[in-house]
């Protein structure tokens, strides 16, 4: 990291003797890592990272691939797992998770199937079906298509409430 800032500060104009006093490393030092490049051992292990990283559905963190590694038998750290996933650019996904939106079982009216899975209608207004949340923020309350027209596919009713209904107060179409 200091090297890498002190390559900053040269683009800078500063010059780099100066900088290497400033943060008390040796100029020599200082060339001979840009000279060296990466460690082998570091290429070796980025290899071997990938595959579980990939396998696991990009979810895996450095501790885990550490653990995953280290049971592979490669004698690896955290730390270093963690500095060759950043050089590597491999960034965990977090999966969000799953939240149930539905709660069925509850004892408020349930309105009755007047459609029966009939969903063709010969003439227009004959039959319609309720639609819920759909719904927009109004200034009165909440508004949300209720009847739509199954022949002509076109919204024929709307709802509007000052708060938000649960479906078993709304009415059926």
């Amino acid at each position: 990291m200091t090297y890498r800032l002190i390559r900053e500060w040269q683009q800078k104009a500063i010059p780099i003797t100066q900088a290497c006093r400033i943060l008390q490393v040796s100029r020599a030092g200082y060339y001979q890592h840009w000279q060296r490049g990466a460690r082998g051992s570091d290429r070796v292990a980025t290899v071997y990272l990938k595959a579980p990283f990939s396998g696991s559905g990009k979810s895996y963190g450095s501790r885990r691939l550490a653990s995953a590694l280290q049971a592979q038998g490669l004698a690896i750290g955290r730390y270093r797992v963690w500095r060759l996933m950043r050089e590597a650019a491999l960034y965990p996904v977090w999966k969000r998770k799953f939240i149930h939106t539905t709660h069925s079982r509850h004892d408020l009216p349930v309105a009755e199937n007047l459609l029966n899975r009939q969903f063709e209608a010969d003439a227009p207004i004959r039959l319609g079906y309720r639609i819920l949340p759909m719904c927009a923020r109004a200034k009165a309350g909440f508004i949300w298509p209720a009847v739509m027209d199954l022949f002509s596919r076109k919204i024929v009713g709307w709802a509007m409430a000052s708060t938000m209904p649960t479906v078993g107060r709304l009415g059926t179409a």
